[in-house]
């Protein structure tokens, strides 16, 4: 079965190459750096080794969140080759690099959260005039301590930094394609049909004696290949099929919370609740609030 990009995207992180390389990258640059897949709703950067301080403590705020996760939405627009850069409200400028899978686009590499310009009172000052303006509530001695401490590069050692990025990207690009090679020959038929059994019947009642008898096998064998092949339980991966539908669905500010729960297939909000905070790391209401 074709992976998804968040699946595809999961493999690369956890790959050898990319976890070398993302050491490598920070400790010789000071500088965070992500992979996310295209379908990416919270800002990439967050809690990454060597995030800059001044955009951890804008994170607490969710309008400020929302003004990151714009630049993030920039970012991706009008995808090409090469790396693209965006400037935030504080003047603080980001960068995305695209990954692919022959010509499908799986995710980005992104960077920056740093100063192409040395910091001055006046560029504080009007990042701070923004935060008021916003009704945010900061603490601005802090706020102008990180910010002087943000890392500065020239245009030219940025845009070397990139170049480096787009090449590391090229080499994930073909990693990408020899995963999703190898999973397609690897996964068991069975596993494949489950999986297609689940999406089109997630919204109803569904039990592992259900799904194996669908794909022809007993509940015994379908539960031990199901776990080799996926690496999750039935149980675990049912439940993240539907989080990932109510992930969806949450984007729409018109729909209630209770209705998206009985429509992404639980049975009760309060068990909605718990296994969308367990899975996500927030409850629904906090990541539609961050997410629109």
């Amino acid at each position: 079965m074709k992976l998804g990009n968040k699946q595809l995207v999961e493999k690369l992180t956890r790959s050898a190459i990319f976890r070398d390389y993302a050491r490598a990258f920070s400790a010789t640059t000071g500088m965070a750096l992500a992979m996310r897949p295209v379908e990416h709703w919270q800002p990439a950067l967050r809690g990454a080794p060597n995030e800059n301080p001044f955009c951890e403590l804008m994170a607490r705020s969710n309008r400020v969140c929302a003004a990151c996760l714009e630049v993030q939405r920039k970012l991706t627009e009008k995808v090409g080759e090469r790396s693209r850069t965006v400037t935030c409200f504080a003047g603080l400028s980001d960068s995305a690099v695209p990954i692919h899978v022959g010509d499908q686009l799986i995710g980005f590499l992104q960077t920056g959260q740093i100063l192409l310009k040395q910091p001055t009172k006046f560029s504080f000052d009007r990042a701070a005039k923004q935060l008021v303006n916003w009704g945010v509530q900061v603490d601005l001695r802090k706020a102008r301590e990180a910010y002087f401490h943000t890392k500065v590069l020239t245009k030219k050692q940025y845009a070397a930094t990139l170049r480096l990025l787009e090449i590391f990207g090229r080499h994930l690009s073909i990693l990408s394609n020899q995963i999703a090679v190898e999973n397609l020959a690897a996964e068991p038929a069975a596993v494949t049909r489950a999986k297609q059994f689940i999406s089109q019947n997630q919204d109803g009642t569904l039990c592992l004696a259900t799904v194996a008898k669908a794909v022809n096998t007993s509940t015994f064998y379908f539960c031990k290949l199901f776990k080799r092949a996926t690496g999750l339980t039935f149980t675990a991966y049912v439940a993240r099929v539907r989080i990932e539908k109510a992930k969806t669905l949450l984007l729409d500010p018109n729909r209630r919370v209770s209705e998206i729960a009985y429509e992404a297939g639980f049975q009760s909000l309060t068990h909605f609740n718990r296994v969308f905070r367990a899975i996500v790391g927030q409850s629904p209401s906090n990541y539609r609030a961050l997410s629109i």
